[in-house]
């Protein structure tokens, strides 16, 4: 299982050790994947809103981007043996939308992640029909992510002597 996370933001301090424990643990755990080449790419606004108009042809950053590179994605929603993809995520889309949805951002942030590894799995939020199932699945996990991890502790806590 081979998983990468690379914060290129600075704006939100990110326990980056504890959201590896929290993705290899959807995988493997909740999700039942038994091999992963997995990149998540925790990035700032600027830095997404590139990434949104360049591929997706959307002005301005969004919460997260997924980018399957399996070889044969599949058709529809299952667990999967093999994925290959990368997730770019903004932790600070995630500040600002847990305000409107009255929860934390470290929430949130752990939702964009399974948001992002059921769409390599063939999940779809294009249509209303499986946006529902989606956004059903999604909030499960969420919900066990939550019972299994303190999720208020993805926010990594100043060091002494360093600001922030």
């Amino acid at each position: 299982m081979i998983l990468a996370i690379r914060n290129t933001q600075r704006a939100i301090r990110i326990d980056v050790r504890l959201l590896r424990e929290v993705a290899l643990h959807l995988l493997r755990e909740e999700l039942q994947v038994e091999e992963a080449e997995m990149a998540i790419h925790l990035v700032g606004p600027r830095a997404m809103a590139r990434v949104n108009q360049g591929f997706l042809g959307h002005e301005g950053p969004t919460d997260v981007i997924t980018f399957d590179h399996s070889p044969r994605p599949p058709r529809r929603p299952t667990h999967l043996r093999r994925l290959e993809g990368e997730l770019y995520i903004c932790p600070e889309v995630a500040r600002l939308q847990a305000r409107e949805f009255a929860t934390c951002w470290q929430e949130e942030l752990a939702r964009y992640v399974a948001h992002g590894m059921l769409h390599l799995c063939g999940h779809d939020d294009l249509r209303p029909a499986a946006r529902v199932v989606m956004k059903r699945e999604e909030n499960r996990l969420v919900r066990r992510l939550a019972a299994r991890f303190r999720l208020e502790r993805l926010q990594r806590r100043a060091t002494p002597g360093t600001k922030g």
